[in-house]
């Protein structure tokens, strides 16, 4: 639906059997372009800490980075989408893995005894909130996501992730996974099933709302460049909320992208170097503050 908006670019694109790569790609080009331009034009500006992390996408980029090290008071993370994004409020992130072990016993002689895996997978996605998916869902409402199943009579297994803005609702979340699986085993028996919950990353807003100057900054920015700043919540995550619980408040910025994570993924030439600008502009205005 944003297409018509893109009329007249140049528009980047893989050539549909694989991603494109612009979630990350494009905002480690940006990041170079703009030292490029700070360098060719000899642009005053204070101190700079720049560093590109690995694994952003699975939530665990930032687990090693030496936040001391990095020397750097508030930083910002180049991963949004569509140009003059500003970003501090994320999901709540974790994710969920059911095992189920059944009883497999020949199906001509297992009245009352064979306990069917693959079915108890079924019933316990069925226990899920049905309109509490990533398709029926927008803005701050949180899902249930169910990435990967397999099963077969004897043993099945459920991964799902889940997301929430609100911390509360978050946690009502693995409080119903931890009902759930109290109530199968009950049913079909102890040790029928097992969930293992594993926390991925937190909402950075309570971080962010302590230092709010970046994002003000961060639409400056965007006005300085020309471009029309976008201040909304991630219907995801970013590094910025590691790094800012972490010790290094850290909102996001747009690169230009559209259709992360898929085939479908696409970006344009003038959409990146205006996030490049972007991103020069906030050198500037820090430098400034600098002077001051």
């Amino acid at each position: 639906k944003h297409l018509p908006d893109l009329k007249g670019r140049t528009l980047i694109t893989s050539d549909g059997t694989t991603i494109l790569g612009a979630d990350d790609k494009a905002g480690i080009a940006e990041i170079i372009t703009m030292i490029q331009c700070l360098k060719e034009e000899n642009i005053s500006h204070g101190p700079l800490s720049v560093a590109f992390t690995p694994d952003e996408e699975i939530g665990t980029g930032a687990s090693h980075f030496n936040v001391e090290e990095f020397g750097a008071d508030y930083g910002y993370t180049l991963d949004g989408d569509t140009e003059g994004e500003i970003q501090f409020e994320n999901f709540n992130a974790c994710k969920a893995d059911f095992e189920i072990e059944g009883v497999n016993v020949h199906p001509g002689s297992s009245k009352d005894t064979l306990v069917n895996a693959s079915l108890v997978a079924m019933e316990i996605n069925s226990m899920l909130p049905s309109g509490d998916t990533p398709r029926d869902t927008e803005g701050y409402e949180g899902f249930y996501h169910l990435v990967n199943m397999s099963g077969e009579v004897g043993h099945a297994e459920l991964h799902y992730i889940v997301r929430d803005h609100d911390a509360a609702t978050f946690e009502v979340r693995q409080q119903t996974l931890r009902h759930i699986e109290k109530l199968i085993n009950e049913k079909w028996g102890k040790g029928t099933v097992k969930l293992t919950i594993t926390q991925q990353y937190r909402n950075m807003s309570e971080i962010i709302a302590e230092c709010m100057h970046l994002i003000e900054n961060a639409k400056k920015a965007c006005e300085n460049a020309g471009v029309t700043p976008l201040v909304e919540a991630i219907r995801g995550g970013t590094d910025g909320s590691q790094l800012s619980f972490k010790g290094l408040p850290c909102p996001n910025l747009g690169t230009g992208g559209h259709g992360y994570h898929g085939p479908y993924e696409h970006i344009t030439a003038e959409g990146m170097d205006a996030a490049a600008k972007v991103a020069l502009e906030l050198v500037k205005i820090y430098a400034d503050k600098v002077k001051a």
